[in-house]
């Protein structure tokens, strides 16, 4: 037997074992694929989504989806790679060849510092500002008044605040002052002395109530363990009641169009199916979100006929597959994306804003 014929079946066995542990070994990358979508304007859990307390609502036919993205999670606070974070070269390779998946470096989508338990909270806290943001604009295109308030957006486990305070609640006064800035809460925290607590004035759910927390000194700083934020006083009660699981900022177009479907007489979307996506703001104006082709792909997988794309998103939106039967329309401002709306159900051939415009 030659010397070369024996280093052959040698090496063979050996580079078949690297070969199969390398298949199996997590590699630093993130798929995205197409997630599930949602119609806000349905119930949940035998409730409907949008809920309004102190104003007529209007329950018609149609559907306005927001939309999802299924992405492998960050790595858990110690960071390890679990089950949902650790992707192989099978299921990137699965991701590579499947037009509707994605694939990005991992440090592309998450900061060094991210973990799982930050993801989650940094969702929440974008999820209630979302809904504010929505419901402000929604109000707004109205012509209903409201004022600006703080508001918490997060409540973390195990610190004083739970159990006494939820996300979305209002916060009027603290230690008998009104509140008008988060960095009032602060310094009230701040200078609580040593055993000592702050008397808080809530709103929620149309009902004020009196609230005493004490904080705990976390590392040197005062804490009551909640995320106060920029929210309104609105003059009736409106809530999404969303899967708490969905987090981020990138329904919050979605959000706004179905708020304002519940207030007015008729269906915005003539009976037909609306799907979309974008960040709000609270002036109106769309923003970019991610996973657009992964969004695009689920809206048409469940039957949507007209999907809404933030400008920002429009180049990367044509590359992505509608099927025959969806359009895709520009969506810079929630006024915009309201008109074309109203505009396809007028006459679905009319002339709408066009992605291949801005891109």
């Amino acid at each position: 037997m030659s010397q070369r014929l024996m280093a052959a079946m040698i090496a063979g066995p050996l580079v078949l074992v690297l070969l199969a542990l390398a298949a199996f070994l997590p590699l630093d990358y993130v798929t995205y694929r197409p997630g599930y979508t949602v119609d806000v304007l349905a119930e949940a859990d035998g409730a409907e989504i949008i809920q309004v307390d102190g104003h007529k609502t209007y329950r018609d036919d149609g559907e306005l989806r927001m939309t999802t993205v299924l992405v492998s999670l960050p790595k858990d606070d110690d960071g390890h790679c679990g089950s949902g974070c650790r992707k192989n070269l099978y299921d990137l390779m699965d991701a590579w060849v499947d037009h509707d998946d994605a694939v990005y470096p991992y440090d592309a989508i998450y900061d060094e510092q991210e973990t799982q338990a930050s993801n989650d909270r940094d969702g929440a806290v974008a999820m209630v500002t979302s809904q504010d943001a929505a419901i402000a604009v929604a109000m707004r295109e109205l012509g209903l008044k409201f004022t600006p308030a703080v508001d918490v957006t997060f409540v973390e486990q195990g610190m004083p605040a739970e159990g006494k305070l939820l996300p979305r609640d209002l916060l009027l006064e603290v230690n008998g002052e009104k509140l008008v800035k988060a960095q009032q809460l602060y310094d009230a925290v701040q200078a609580t002395p040593k055993g000592g607590s702050i008397d808080l004035r809530v709103r929620r759910d149309r009902t004020e109530l009196d609230v005493t927390v004490e904080p705990r000194t976390v590392k040197g700083e005062k804490l009551i363990g909640i995320t106060p934020g920029n929210g309104y006083a609105f003059p009736f009660d409106v809530r999404v009641n969303i899967d708490p699981d969905i987090g981020g900022p990138s329904a919050g177009l979605m959000f706004s169009l179905a708020i304002y479907d519940t207030l007015t007489p008729g269906s915005l979307t003539g009976g037909k199916t609306v799907a979309g996506t974008g960040e709000i703001a609270p002036d109106g104006k769309v923003g970019p979100i991610g996973g657009i082709p992964q969004k695009i792909a689920g809206a048409r997988e469940d039957g949507a006929q007209l999907f809404l794309v933030p400008t920002d998103n429009c180049k990367e939106a044509l590359g992505a597959d509608p099927g025959d039967d969806m359009r895709l329309v520009r969506a810079t401002t929630m006024h915009e994306a309201l008109g074309a709306i109203q505009d396809w159900v007028a006459d679905p051939d009319a002339d709408l804003p066009s992605c291949k415009d801005a891109a």
